[in-house]
């Protein structure tokens, strides 16, 4: 979409969420790769870094750290922030917007059910 937009000058952003435990999937390294090699600056990542999946830690199924290098290894400009701080997303937001000739990945360290203490850092399978 983003390769899309930038060829037809739309002028579109293109944002994507992901999950930590996707960051395992080699079709996000696919796509960031491209997104790198064509320097799509209309495009920002957003990672939840919560460090758990569906089954349970992120670490224990496969690491993905170092997570910021890879995708700085990519092309990215790699930014992390506090997933719970309005502030924070929105700064990392602008910073994305006015980046030019790379894409941006916002790494958001949260902590699964904040909030909520029964569901505070538990994966899929015990909270449903």
């Amino acid at each position: 979409m983003a390769l899309a937009g930038r060829a037809r000058r739309l002028g579109y952003r293109v944002y994507a969420l992901l999950g930590d435990g996707e960051c395992q999937e080699g079709q996000v390294w696919e796509a960031a790769m491209t997104a790198g090699h064509y320097r799509l600056d209309n495009l920002t990542a957003i990672v939840d870094r919560n460090e758990l999946q569906a089954m349970g830690k992120t670490e224990d199924r496969m690491s993905v750290e170092p997570l910021a290098a890879k995708w700085r290894a990519f092309g990215w400009q790699t930014l992390e922030i506090d997933g719970h701080s309005m502030t924070s997303i929105c700064r990392a937001l602008d910073t994305a917007t006015e980046m030019k000739g790379q894409p941006t990945c916002i790494i958001a360290h949260t902590v699964k059910g904040k909030g909520v203490p029964s569901w505070r850092d538990t994966p899929a399978s015990t909270t449903s």
